[in-house]
C-alpha cells in the first residue's frame, strides 16, 4: 500500500473516524509505523484509546470521502510530547519531520538539515544557471563558488550526511539532480584521493555545469522515453558541442572545471565524444566525471527506465574497463563510496528493509542500516539503528526504490 507523505497530518485520536488511513499511531512514548491500514469500525478506534494512544497520523489522500480531519493544535501536540519526555523530532512518523532518531546530542541531525538545505540551494542554482544559458546571458562563476565552498565544507565534515540527501530524488527533475549528485559525488570522490581544497572547488563547479549542453537539445530526443536511433543518438551528442560554445560565456572558469564538463563522455580509446580524446589526452578530471557521470546515470530513474542498484550500476561500470574507463580510478570510486553507498536501500538477512545511514570505511559491508520496513512479513516495523559492526545482521541485497510498494522518502530524514 502506497501514501502520500505530504498529505499525512496528526489527529487526536479521538478525531479519527471509520474509513480513514493511518500511517503511524503514537503508541508508548513513540510512533508505530506496524499499524498502517485504513480503520474498518469504530470498535477498531475505541481498542486504540483503550491502549492509551493519543495521536494518529493519517493519510487524507488514501482517506474515504467525506471524512472530516481535525489537525492537532500545536500547543496540544508539545503538550503530549513534554507529558511523554519526547523532544521535538524524536518520534518516527511517515512524514518528512517526524522521524524516530537517535538522541538529540547526535550531530548528524545539524550536518544532515545544512546537507538538505545545500542540495536544495544547488538544484536552484542549476535551474539558474540552464535559465541563464538558454537567455544568453554571461555567467559569472563566483555565482557557483559560494555554494561550492559550503558543499566542501559539508563534505569535510559529514560525507554521510550530503551523500544521504543527494540520494533522495523527485520524479521529474533529473537534468537538475543529475548536475548536483555529479558534483556532490566528484568533491566525495576527490576528498577520498586526497584532492587539494581548491581542485575539490573547481570540480564541484565543472560538474554543476557539465549537462549545461542539453538545454539546446530537442526536448523529443532528450526526453524520449525509448531508445533513441542513430540520427538522434547523434544530435544527442551534440550537447558536448553546446557546452564547449557555452562555456566560453562562463567568466572565471577554470581548466578543471572545463575538463569535468568537456569530457566526461570521451573514453580511454579514443571512442568518445566530442573529440575522440585518448587515454593519455585525458585529465584525470575528465576520467572522474566519466566515472561518477555514468553511475549516476544507471542508478537514477529515467523517462525510459527504472535506476538501478549500487550493485548493478557498479557491475556495469567495471564491464566498462579498461577500454571506456580508467579501471584502478573504478575501484577507487567504489571503495569511495562503498559497496552499499549511503544512502542506498537494502535488505537484511532477516528481511528487514533499510537506509544505508552510515558508512565504514574500515569494513565497507557492515554499514549503520536504518531499517523501517519487513519484506518478510510486509509491514512497517519502529525505525531502528542497525550496525552491522555488531550482532549477525548482514546485508543480503542492495535494492531499488522502484521495488517496494511504498515510497521510502520520509525515513532520509533524521
Amino acid at each position: 500500500m502506497q501514501f502520500n507523505v505530504e498529505d499525512s497530518i496528526k489527529l487526536s485520536i479521538h478525531n479519527l473516524e471509520i474509513g480513514m488511513f493511518v500511517t503511524g499511531i503514537e503508541d508508548n512514548k513513540r510512533v508505530n509505523l506496524a499499524n498502517a491500514g485504513r480503520v474498518s469500525n469504530q470498535k477498531a478506534v475505541n481498542q486504540l484509546i483503550d491502549n492509551g494512544v493519543k495521536f494518529a497520523w493519517v493519510d487524507v489522500s488514501l482517506s474515504a470521502a467525506g471524512c472530516k480531519f481535525v489537525p492537532v493544535a500545536e500547543e496540544e501536540s508539545e503538550q503530549s510530547e513534554q507529558e511523554h519526555g519526547i523532544t521535538a523530532g524524536s518520534s518516527s512518523v511517515p512524514s518528512s519531520t517526524d522521524v524516530v532518531r537517535k538522541p538529540k546530542s547526535y550531530s548528524r541531525d545539524n550536518h544532515q538539515k545544512k546537507a538538505k538545505k545545500l542540495i536544495t540551494e544547488a538544484r536552484s542554482l542549476a535551474q539558474k544557471l540552464m535559465n541563464m544559458t538558454f537567455s544568453g546571458k554571461v555567467i559569472e562563476v563566483d555565482i557557483i563558488e559560494d555554494w561550492a565552498d559550503d558543499m566542501i565544507e559539508s563534505v569535510l565534515i559529514d560525507p554521510d550526511a550530503l551523500q544521504c540527501v543527494s540520494a533522495l530524488r523527485k520524479k521529474d527533475a533529473y537534468l537538475l539532480e543529475h548536475s548536483v549528485n555529479v558534483a556532490c559525488l566528484l568533491v566525495t570522490f576527490g576528498r577520498f584521493l586526497g584532492m587539494e581544497k581548491e581542485t575539490l572547488k573547481q570540480m564541484a563547479i565543472g560538474g554543476i555545469i557539465h549537462d549545461v549542453g542539453k538545454i539546446k537539445v530537442d526536448d523529443k530526443v532528450l526526453h524520449k522515453p525509448g531508445k533513441l536511433t542513430p540520427e538522434e543518438f547523434e544530435h544527442m551528442k551534440l550537447h558536448q558541442v553546446y557546452a564547449e560554445a557555452i562555456i566560453e560565456n562562463v567568466n572565471g572558469l577554470s581548466q578543471v572545471s572545463r575538463d569535468v564538463c568537456l569530457t566526461h563522455h570521451e573514453k580511454l580509446d579514443g571512442n568518445g565524444y566530442p573529440l575522440g580524446l585518448t587515454a593519455e589526452q585525458m585529465p584525470v578530471h575528465g576520467r572522474m566525471s566519466g566515472i561518477v557521470d555514468i553511475y549516476d546515470a544507471l542508478t537514477a530513474d529515467r523517462c525510459y527506465k527504472k535506476g538501478m542498484n549500487s550493485a548493478e550500476a557498479f557491475k556495469i561500470i567495471l564491464s566498462l574497463t579498461p577500454f571506456h574507463l580508467d579501471k584502478d580510478l573504478v575501484y577507487k570510486f567504489i571503495n569511495c563510496i562503498g559497496v552499499y553507498p549511503v544512502g542506498s536501500l537494502v535488505e537484511l538477512n532477516d528481511g528487514r528493509v533499510g537506509i544505508v545511514w552510515s558508512s565504514n570505511e574500515k569494513e565497507s559491508l557492515k554499514p549503520e542500516v536504518k531499517c523501517f520496513y519487513s519484506n518478510k512479513f510486509k509491514r512497517f516495523t519502529d525505525v531502528a539503528f542497525v550496525n552491522l559492526k555488531s550482532g549477525g545482521a548482514k546485508i543480503a541485497k542492495a535494492i531499488s526504490p522502484n521495488s517496494l510498494s511504498f515510497d521510502p522518502a520520509p525515513f532520509y530524514e533524521v
